[in-house]
């Protein structure tokens, strides 16, 4: 989950994200585990000191941009990691991390409890699941009322004339909701079929931007964190669980969430940690991965990350479940389908929407 802007203003409320730090001779110090994450990791301060009290580790973190760059950057680093444990590789990217040698085994503390259907690396444990969410197109309430529109529902309703020109996406090669969005669609219209509704949706008036940062904050009309509004765009690629951070963040708080999730659009996401296949402190990195999946992280996490936990009954708070429930029938696609599939299909949605 992507929620820079949602993240920002939880510092004021008591949470905490980490800031970037340089590589340094401290990595090597058995006493620092370094983490390395997209943009969107944050964890409650208390509960990040819970775990350095514990286990007498201090936690740095690496943030590396949207998911799919920070991805990238730790494969062409994997000689010389920049830390010892990275997080936030998905569902859509993993067999790239995989295939390249990313991380090595380790089967966490705990993996007992996560849900079968997330542990999509069980056979040898170099990946552990922490999270799951779904990437769905989101709307901006305000200007289907004003504009007396229904909003769309489906993949199928973004092609529609009464849509044209409103809808903001994330390109696909170099974003994960870009990516998840295509991948989504493929399943929805199949391995031949989804590019013939990509140019339907690029004659419609499709807008692609490199992230969810610049989708979200810059280019959609809805509210960011309460922020009013910079874009003229009322559809954006998302996640179904960004109406709550609107709400939970909103300054002032609102009664009901802003924006809306066209539910027919959604595609599941899961979220993993490994411990790099060059860590300098595995010891280290192997503690942090098992409290990734304690309770205490995983039921900190929603309100954080804006995401589910994958540990069976840990609990979600309340305003999560009734603004961002998760997707009752998301599109899903088999990891070995995504692997053998993704690269070729970036290069033709690429060379279809980007020409």
């Amino acid at each position: 989950m992507h929620t820079k802007t949602f993240v920002a203003v939880a510092v004021g409320l008591g949470l905490v994200t980490l800031s970037a730090c340089s590589s340094s001779g401290t990595e090597a110090d058995s006493k620092t585990v370094t983490l390395v994450s997209h943009d969107s990791w944050a964890v409650s301060k208390n509960v990040l000191q819970d775990f350095e009290k514990q286990s007498g580790y201090q936690v740095k973190v690496l943030k590396d941009g949207d998911a799919g760059q920070a991805v990238n950057k730790a494969i062409l680093t994997k000689d010389n990691p920049q830390g010892d444990v990275f997080f936030g590789v998905d569902n859509t990217l993993l067999s790239r991390a995989l295939d390249n040698g990313l991380f090595q085994p380790y089967e966490a503390k705990g993996l007992d409890r996560v849900g079968k259907a997330y542990q999509l690396d069980a056979a040898e444990h170099r990946v552990t699941p922490v999270d799951y969410g779904d990437i769905c197109v989101n709307y901006d309430k305000a200007y289907f009322s004003e504009h007396k529109l229904t909003p769309p529902t489906s993949y199928a309703d973004l092609v529609k004339p009464q849509y044209k020109n409103l809808l903001v996406t994330e390109n696909a090669a170099t974003s994960s909701p870009g990516l998840g969005f295509l991948l989504g669609s493929a399943a929805r219209y199949g391995d031949s079929g989804w590019p013939d509704y990509w140019k339907k949706l690029q004659a419609n008036g499709v807008k692609v931007v490199d992230g969810w940062e610049q989708a979200y904050n810059e280019e959609f009309s809805g509210s960011a964190g309460g922020k009013k509004a910079k874009g003229d765009r009322p559809l954006v690629v998302s996640y179904a669980s960004s109406p709550p951070a609107e709400v939970i963040y909103g300054d002032p708080k609102p009664s009901t969430a802003p924006t809306g999730v066209a539910t027919g659009t959604c595609f599941r996401q899961i979220e993993f940690a490994g411990l790099l296949s060059n860590a300098k402190n595995t010891k280290g990195g192997k503690a942090f991965i098992d409290f990734l999946v304690s309770r205490e992280f995983q039921e900190d996490m929603p309100l954080n990350m804006f995401v589910y936990p994958v540990v069976e009954g840990a609990s979600v708070p309340a305003e999560f479940t009734k603004y961002g429930p998760a997707a009752k029938d998301p599109e899903t696609m088999a990891p070995a389908k995504i692997a053998a599939n993704r690269d070729q299909w970036v290069k033709t949605w690429t060379s279809l929407v980007l020409k």
